[in-house]
């Protein structure tokens, strides 16, 4: 992908952030977190309740621990939209623990903790009260969440109690909490706010890294030089970066693999790599970035060096930004549940994003880009191809959307890291609004292509193609947030993200006469 005429510079962090990246280039920008009507299946009296997305928070001896998220019934009692109505009550694990005959172990006003399997959701139910259990919670067989429906054939249920399941990670918790332990549970559903305040922010940030990636040559390295000025090093420093359109195949194909690999096979061992690997591309862009900054504002520092053993020469600034970095992100990974973990990791994905050399034209002033438009056309075209496919197609084969399913992760083991990411402080369920690394780099390479083409030929904001990009992007976005809203269902951003943007400048270039110095610019 790379061709150097001179001995290259080093490339940070290269392999981790393409191994890190491939996983959610394009994530959905969000989830939906509470819909889970399909549409389709009956609805009669005692069978026609709003399936609903639950919260379950359970107590260990009096010690309160984190709530796990699980699906009520279409049928039974409907759940408390908030805790105070909501009574804590002992758990009880009935006698047989499937709960599909009437328990030997009493369930008088406790909650049934049952497993999946061996009858049906309803006689499940209807055994656990007529053991006078209050509610019944159950524990799936599979870490997903089972809609637990009537069907046609199914008499009125008549089920008094409330009955909602957890997926299998989440009981993995709760059950062997039981042994030796009590425990108690509250099941609630909060209402989802209609306005999810997290959004405009998440919106800004993307806006504006777009903007701040395209601009960061000019802004912190000053006026481009050319390759030949002797003073800031000539042709030594130089290199042609020469990126090829069969890169949109090759990412494509491996982004498909890594992506069934962790659809089938998501395990706490697999995400930590993947957070190892962003940390790497992290540290090392942390480093570049804070010493383009310092270099900027401090002419010594640029030139300012030190020989280590077996290394050769280091600069200073790195000698004292690396350690700092590293520390930075080994503690972000051992606190990503804490509160303001998201502030890390959205700067470590930003530093990543100005380290993508052979991408974002802010690798640095001496570089020459050559077919810079057909490559990003060809990775716009086939992502916007692999989000489509990922997310709404996947599911006719796979039963489920390959792409949301990865995104969202499991209960246990630590999250996906390569996303910007924005907590709902106003939502009853908090959690997070995500963007994916793709959704912004894709887009942003051409943006970024724009600018370097308007300065290149001396057009301003007014008459150039940079401003329309960003307006263009800026729209693309907001329509994805609207989908979201209106579809209740995570979206690819890069289906509204790729007409805005690559379909405004093939727009703008046929209509100047320009398409074809535009499709064959090298700058």
């Amino acid at each position: 992908m790379a061709i150097p005429t001179s001995p290259p510079r080093p490339r940070r962090g290269r392999l981790a952030l393409l191994l890190s990246v491939l996983v959610l280039l394009s994530c959905p920008a969000a989830g939906a977190d509470s819909e889970f009507d399909d549409g389709t299946s009956p609805k009669f009296p005692g069978c026609d309740n709003t399936l609903q997305k639950v919260k379950v928070t359970y107590w260990v001896d009096g010690d309160e621990r984190n709530s796990v998220t699980g699906i009520s019934a279409r049928f039974g009692k409907v759940v408390p939209d908030v805790a105070s109505d909501a009574p804590k009550q002992p758990a009880v694990v009935p006698n047989p623990k499937n709960s599909c005959a009437k328990s030997s172990a009493q369930l008088a006003g406790s909650v049934a903790v049952a497993e999946r399997g061996e009858c049906t959701f309803l006689e499940k139910a209807k055994a656990v009260e007529a053991g006078g259990a209050t509610a019944l919670l159950l524990i799936n067989d599979e870490d997903d969440l089972q809609r637990m429906v009537c069907t046609d054939k199914d008499p009125p249920p008549n089920i008094g109690i409330p009955v909602v399941m957890v997926s299998k990670s989440a009981g993995d918790k709760i059950q062997p909490a039981m042994d030796g332990a009590k425990v108690d549970i509250r099941m609630y559903a909060p209402v989802k706010p209609s306005f999810d305040g997290a959004i405009p922010f998440l919106w800004i940030m993307a806006v504006g890294n777009v903007a701040c990636a395209s601009v960061w040559t000019v802004a912190i390295i000053g006026e481009e030089p050319t390759k030949n000025d002797a003073s800031l090093g000539g042709e030594e420093n130089a290199e042609v970066v020469e990126l090829q359109t069969k890169a949109a195949l090759l990412f494509i194909v491996t982004s498909s693999l890594v992506l069934l690999f962790l659809f089938f096979f998501t395990s706490i061992v697999s995400a930590w790599i993947l957070v190892f690997l962003f940390c790497l591309g992290g540290v090392q862009g942390m480093e570049f970035v804070f010493s383009s900054l310092i270099t900027r504002m401090c002419d010594r520092c640029r030139e300012a060096k030190a020989k280590l053993p077996a290394i050769g020469n280091v600069k200073v600034v790195t000698l004292v930004i690396l350690p700092l970095a590293i520390i930075f992100a080994a503690t972000w990974a051992a606190n990503q549940n804490s509160a303001f973990a998201w502030v890390g990791q959205n700067l470590m994905v930003r530093c990543a994003w100005h380290m993508y050399d052979d991408f974002y034209i802010a690798s640095g002033p001496y570089a020459e880009y050559k077919n810079h438009f057909q490559v990003a056309s060809a990775l716009l075209i086939a992502a916007f191809l692999y989000d489509i496919f990922w997310v709404f197609i996947s599911p006719l084969i796979f039963k489920k959307s390959v792409m949301i399913t990865v995104a969202r992760g499991t209960d246990d083991g630590p999250s996906l890291p390569m996303v910007l990411k924005m907590p709902k402080e106003f939502d009853s369920w908090n959690g997070y609004d995500m963007i994916g690394f793709g959704d912004i780099l894709f887009p942003g390479l051409l943006v970024a292509f724009s600018f370097r083409y308007d300065r290149a030929h001396g057009k301003d904001l007014t008459d150039g193609y940079f401003l329309c990009l960003m307006i263009g992007y800026a729209f693309g976005l907001s329509c994805t947030y609207v989908g979201l809203y209106l579809m209740k269902s995570g979206q690819p951003a890069l289906l509204y993200l790729v007409p805005s943007t690559l379909g405004t400048i093939v727009l703008i270039g046929a209509k100047r006469g320009e398409l074809s110095q535009l499709w064959n610019a090298k700058v």
